[in-house]
Formats: C-alpha cells, structure tokens, sequence
C-alpha cells in the first residue's frame, strides 16, 4: 500500500490492533463457541501483554488518518495502554455471560497444532475450520503491544471508547 503512494495518489495506512466491540460476528463469537464447545485452552497460559483497539477508536483512526495524515505514512492506533492478553479476554468473554476455563497449552505444541490443522484442511476437503489457526496462534500467544505516539502526534488521535465503557457496551440487553 505504501508503495503505492506517488503524485497524484496518495496513501496513509491506519494499523489498529485486536479489533474489539459491539458487532463483532468473528472473534467474541468464535471464542465464545470454543468456550462453550470444551475447545478453549490458553496458549502459554496467555500471560503476554496485547495492544488492542475497540472499533470505535479504530473508526477514529481511520477518519483522522484520512483527513489528517501524511501521505506515504503509517499510523498504529489502539485504546491506548496495553493490556494481559488473559485478563482482557477473560473480560471479554465475561460480557456474554462465559468464563474461560483454567486450561492452558504450552505454546509450542499450539504452534505444531496450527501448523498441522492448516496443511489438513488445505490437503482434504474438510469442511469449516482448522480448530487454530496460525494467526490465531500469533494472536493468541505473542506479546504484542503497539506505540500509538506517531498517531498521537501527527493526527491527535485521542481513543474516543475507553476499554470499560467498550465492554460494558456489548454486553447483552
């Protein structure tokens, strides 16, 4: 996309970070199901601290980048301060009434089990999903956390939904 940027066509890049909030239909859903199916288990005990980035301020973002931002430039946007990946999921799911269990696998028997569920699917026609994913693996297992500064600076950008005032927002009626 950057290389893209030239005279005459313009490029910003907006990166958010772990898309959360109300209407999600992939990830809360998904976790939700695997919760209640008996198929979630925390890799490496999902202690790592993650950046993430409720939609609204991912809105913001995008809006700022495309009004304010520097051709040729990328901009990280989050909810701010990162958090435990463990603690924030668990909250998370929490707000549609599940409790994650205790369970956790060690991160590199997650990663062979991404690995071999992906090279399954694509080699047999099985239908759905692989049960991880290699993304989800990375997701899911690797701290991540992000600097918003650049954002900040160049765009104002401010997170407009803190993460409390976010989950109380998708909690159901």
């Amino acid at each position: 996309m950057l290389d893209a940027n030239r005279e005459g066509f313009e490029t910003v890049v907006v990166r958010p970070r772990f898309v959360w909030g109300r209407g999600d239909s992939t990830l809360l859903p998904a976790m939700v199901e695997a919760v209640r199916a008996g198929r979630f288990a925390w890799i490496g005990g999902g202690r790592h601290r993650t950046s993430t980035t409720h939609v609204d301020n991912a809105v913001e973002g995008l809006v700022l980048g495309g009004s304010r931002g520097v051709p040729g430039n990328v901009y990280f946007v989050t909810d701010g301060e990162p958090v435990v990946f463990r603690e924030f999921v668990t909250e998370l799911l929490s707000t549609q009434g599940v409790q994650p269990p205790d369970r956790s696998i060690p991160s590199p028997v997650a990663h062979a089990l991404a690995v071999a569920g992906e090279t399954a699917w694509r080699a047999l026609p099985l239908p759905g999903r692989p049960p991880l994913t290699r993304f989800a693996y990375w997701v899911s297992s690797q701290e991540c956390t992000i600097r918003i500064d650049k954002a900040r600076e160049q765009l104002g950008y401010q997170p407009v939904v803190g993460r409390q005032q976010g989950l109380d927002d998708i909690k159901p009626g």
